[in-house]
C-alpha cells in the first residue's frame, strides 16, 4: 500500500501543469497605492488599475497583495503614509495624483500618474528620460487645450473673447496658457488669461469678469479647478455663458463639454509600469507616457440651459452625451 501511494503520489506530481507549479513557488509581489484623495472619487480608475494587473497575469490575493492609502483630501496626510507602506514592506509604490509630489524620499521605485508636465514637475529632462527612481504617466497634453477651443467655436460661431482660468502654480500651466493663446490667435479670439491658486484669487477674478463677461470659460484641469469647479461652473452659468475643460467630471458638473484623455485607459496602463519594474526594469529605463485615447463628453442640459445648438456632427462623435 505504501508503495502504490508513493507511486500515485509522484505520477500526480509529473501531471501537474508547470505553469502552476512555477506559480505555487513564485514569490507573492505586494505594492503600494498612494492618494490624497479619497477611495470614492477614484473608485473607477482603481478599478481600470486592477484590471490592466489582471490583464497582465496578476491575481490580487494569490500572486499579488495592493495596499491602499488614501489621504481622504487630508492635507499633509500623504508622507506619513508612504512611510506606512514601505514599513510592510511593499516592492514599489504608485503614486496617484498630488500624492507623487508629496512622497518623502524613497529608496523604492515609484509608479505615478499625475495631471501635470513632468519635466516642469522636475521627474524629468524629457519625457523619455526620467529621473531617479519614478516613471508612469502624464495626463497633460497641451494640444488638447487648442481641440478645445476648435469644438467650442464650432458651438459659438461668433465667438470672440474666452477666459482661462488656471492655477500658474501646477507644474505644466504655462505650456497649456501658451497653446491656448496661440490657438486663440489662429481661430482670430481674444483670451484672457485669469490666475486662480487660491480660493481668494478665484473670488477675485470671478469678481473681474463678472464686470466684463467672456463669451466662455475654459478651465485647466488640474487639483484646484477639481476641487472647485461648481464655484466656476455656478459662476459661467449664472452668467449664460458656457465652460469647457478636459476631464468628464467637469462635463458631470455642468459644463458644456469636456474633451481630453480617457481616463480609465491611462489608469489600466500604469499596470504595464508595474509589471515592468516587477521584472526587473529601472523607473529610468521607463519613458513616462502621455494619453493616446480620448473622450468627448457634451453636457446637452447646459446646451439646451445656455440656448445652444450642438452640432450633429459633434453629437455623432461624443463618446458621452449627458441628456
Amino acid at each position: 500500500m505504501h508503495r502504490r501511494a508513493f507511486l500515485a503520489s509522484t505520477l500526480a506530481a509529473t501531471l501537474v501543469p508547470q505553469s502552476l507549479a512555477a506559480q505555487s513557488t513564485e514569490r507573492a509581489r505586494r505594492i503600494g497605492w498612494v492618494t490624497a484623495q479619497t477611495a470614492a472619487s477614484l473608485a473607477p480608475y482603481v478599478e481600470a488599475f486592477r484590471q490592466g494587473l489582471s490583464e497582465r497575469g496578476y491575481n490580487e490575493g494569490q500572486t499579488l497583495t495592493i495596499e491602499y492609502r488614501y489621504g481622504e483630501g487630508i492635507d499633509g496626510r500623504v508622507p506619513e503614509l508612504a512611510r506606512e507602506l514601505t514599513r510592510l514592506p511593499v516592492d514599489l509604490i504608485v503614486a496617484q495624483g498630488t500624492a507623487a509630489f508629496e512622497l518623502p524620499p524613497l529608496d523604492l521605485p515609484v509608479v505615478f500618474v499625475i495631471s501635470a508636465d513632468p519635466v516642469s514637475s522636475g521627474f524629468a529632462d524629457s519625457l523619455a528620460k526620467p529621473r531617479g527612481n519614478k516613471s508612469g504617466l502624464t495626463l497633460m497634453a497641451v494640444e488638447l487645450n487648442g481641440k478645445r477651443l476648435d469644438l467650442l467655436k464650432e458651438i459659438v460661431p461668433d465667438l470672440r473673447r474666452v477666459a482661462i482660468v488656471g492655477n500658474p502654480e501646477h507644474p505644466g500651466a504655462h505650456l497649456e496658457r501658451g497653446f491656448s493663446e496661440e490657438t486663440g490667435r489662429q481661430l482670430g479670439l481674444r483670451i484672457d488669461y485669469f490666475p486662480t491658486e487660491t480660493r481668494d484669487k478665484l473670488a477675485d477674478s470671478l469678481a473681474r469678469m463678472a464686470d466684463d463677461p467672456p463669451q466662455a470659460i475654459s478651465i485647466l484641469a488640474d487639483g484646484f479647478a477639481i476641487q472647485n469647479r461648481k464655484t466656476i461652473i455656478d459662476f459661467a452659468m449664472s452668467k449664460h455663458i458656457p465652460a469647457i475643460s478636459g476631464w468628464p467630471i467637469f462635463a458631470q458638473s455642468g459644463a458644456l463639454f469636456t474633451y481630453g484623455p480617457k481616463l480609465t485607459e491611462s489608469y489600466r496602463r500604469l499596470a504595464y509600469y508595474v509589471d515592468r519594474i516587477l521584472k526587473g526594469a529601472n523607473p529610468a529605463d521607463l519613458p513616462i507616457e502621455q494619453p493616446t485615447t480620448f473622450e468627448f463628453t457634451i453636457n446637452m442640459r447646459t446646451a439646451k440651459t445656455l440656448n445652444l445648438t450642438i452640432p450633429s456632427s459633434l453629437l455623432a462623435s461624443a463618446d458621452r452625451v449627458i441628456e
